[in-house]
């Protein structure tokens, strides 16, 4: 099984709105509420693919018991923490000329809460996955996904950790088996700019030393690079048509890249299956199909290219 953690969760409400005014009223011409959280769309697009996977976090409240719901009619399994303080965050994006995002809160999370979340992980097996991923409440602290990797650290689970920064960085002495920085976030935890193709990779380099294990640095329309852990470089340029929504598009990249793994064993695979579950979200209304992966995998079959 590969398990999700998304220690902040939400409802995202997604409108489109033509002609948005600043100050001024506005009617939607379309609108949809979705479950969101990084960790939710890599359990969403695993589930898609017929991976078995079980998302675990914090919900609180009207909009938590309407967030596990939604989870419940995708047939996504999940064990959330209900939380007695606040409910779980509606994030509002605004979709018109520009995209405007508005991100809520969320709840206030007790240590007992957060112990309960603990007792949930240890009982991971050793043929598990576990995705950690997304930002955290304020109310947590910055090394609670190193506090949960050093807590398993005996179980021989193999851990993904998808976040920015700090919390990133506390992590890697755990040598987690997989990180997925894209271009922008690879840069800021070494406060460079990455140019191209070659300053991404020989950054991921760098965070192998660091610790990861497999380093997945997501370039957005550019397209991927992999520094496995044999020190292999797999890079390609993006596949897939026009951009239609970027949000999701990293997770579903970490779920695709799983779902691949676990196949075979076979990084080039996973980096492949990898960048077309990417792709497939990106060019899609919502999250990657498992009709929409393979027709992709098909076409990177008939024509890979590199960057």
């Amino acid at each position: 099984m590969i398990a999700t953690v998304t220690l902040n969760p939400s409802l995202d409400y997604i409108v489109k709105v033509n002609n948005f005014e600043v100050g001024g009223l506005n009617r939607t011409d379309s609108e949809i509420i979705l479950p969101g959280g990084k960790g939710i769309n890599v359990s969403i697009v695993l589930n898609n693919l017929a991976i078995d996977t079980k998302s675990f976090g914090f919900c609180a409240g009207f909009t938590g018991r309407e967030f596990e719901k939604l989870l419940s009619d995708m047939n996504v399994a999940s064990s959330f923490i209900n939380v007695n303080n606040g409910i779980t965050r509606i994030n509002v994006k605004i979709q018109g000329k520009n995209e405007t995002e508005v991100n809520g809160l969320g709840p206030l999370i007790s240590d007992e809460e957060t112990e309960k979340l603990f007792t949930q992980l240890d009982n991971l097996k050793s043929s598990d996955i576990l995705v950690l991923a997304g930002s955290i409440p304020s109310t947590l602290s910055k090394n609670i996904y190193s506090t949960i990797m050093k807590r398993l650290s005996n179980k021989g689970i193999k851990i993904v950790v998808d976040t920015t920064n700090e919390l990133l960085l506390n992590c890697l002495e755990y040598k987690p088996f997989l990180i997925k920085p894209n271009k922008v976030e690879l840069g800021e935890l070494f406060d460079v700019k990455i140019q191209n193709g070659e300053d991404s990779i020989k950054y991921a380099k760098e965070l192998r030393k660091m610790g990861a294990q497999n380093v997945l640095v997501s370039l957005g329309k550019d397209g991927a690079i992999l520094v496995d852990n044999n020190d292999k470089i797999h890079s390609s340029i993006a596949i897939g048509g026009k951009v239609v929504n970027s949000v999701g598009a990293g997770d579903s990249m970490v779920a695709g890249f799983l779902a691949g793994y676990i196949d075979n064993k076979d990084y080039e695979r996973a980096f492949r299956l990898g960048l077309c579950a990417g792709g497939a979200s990106a060019t899609s209304r919502y999250l990657a199909t498992k009709t929409e992966v393979e027709k992709l995998m098909n076409e990177f079959e008939d024509a890979p290219k590199s960057l």
